[in-house]
């Protein structure tokens, strides 16, 4: 019997630094690792839905730790040798009514950056 086992992936967090003279507000990215993060390819439903909803391309879709308490939305992340933007929400289940370790998803697209 094979076990499911996710990746570490590199989260880039943003943390305000201060404010520009226009009042909007100047980020800096901490990148963090977090462990076990499950990575899988988009589905053909799931790239047609992220196209047809928000305009993006979905390449791959993570599975979230049920302990990881990170911000995901519209953040930079960084796998296989190569850094990714996510989109959309996360969509989480019920901790209790999910057998194995993940309980939430988003979906990433190519970030050349």
């Amino acid at each position: 019997m094979a076990l499911i086992k996710g990746i570490d992936v590199v989260l880039y967090t943003r943390i305000q630094v201060g404010i520009d003279g226009f009042g909007t507000p100047i980020w800096e990215e901490k990148p963090e690792i977090v462990s076990n993060v499950l990575v899988y390819p988009a589905s053909s439903e799931d790239i047609t839905n992220s196209t047809s909803l928000y305009g993006k391309h979905a390449v791959y879709t993570l599975g979230i730790p049920k302990t990881d308490n990170h911000q995901w939305e519209d953040t930079t992340v960084e796998f296989f040798g190569r850094k990714w933007k996510t989109f959309g929400f996360l969509t989480k289940g019920i901790d209790e009514l999910i057998p194995l370790e993940w309980n939430g998803k988003i979906q990433v697209e190519a970030y050349d950056n």
